[in-house]
């Protein structure tokens, strides 16, 4: 039942991570890796099953910009929305695969949505980001 909870807070951790709250998730996955009680495999596989889902959900609120571009809790301006837009522009459905990156993925996941990437190529492209770079991450911590 431990190991439940331990799987579900790097769940939960690498969801918040994907999203505009402050956390990291590799500092999770690193710390458990080195207690060697848990799986490797499985670690990496909550974690960028955990930080894709929280990309989806700045995808959902690029989708659906104009219901909540008004609200006090939303996280991005406009002027970053028009940058990780005109990124996005430029680059492409390509630029999701630096939907890792710290400080630009976020944005460009809500921008995906925004500019209506299809849904199905926007979580393909997501998750081989996400899950290779926690594959990257375990490596150098093994």
């Amino acid at each position: 039942m431990e190991e439940l909870g331990v799987y579900g807070g790097l769940f939960l951790l690498s969801f918040l991570a994907a999203t505009f709250l402050p956390a990291q998730s590799e500092f999770g996955l690193v710390g458990l890796i080195l207690t060697e009680s848990y799986s490797v495999p499985l670690l990496i596989a909550v974690a960028s099953v955990g930080n894709t889902l929280g990309s989806v959900v700045n995808w959902l609120l690029g989708r659906f910009i104009d219901r909540f571009i008004s609200r006090k809790w939303f996280p991005a301006s406009p002027a970053q929305m028009e940058r990780a837009c005109g990124w996005y522009r430029k680059y492409g459905q390509w630029s999701l695969l630096l939907s890792w990156a710290p400080f630009i993925g976020d944005p460009l996941t809500l921008a995906a949505g925004v500019l209506r990437e299809p849904f199905g190529r926007f979580l393909l492209l997501v998750a081989i980001a996400k899950t290779g770079r926690y594959i990257v991450v375990a490596v150098l911590t093994i």
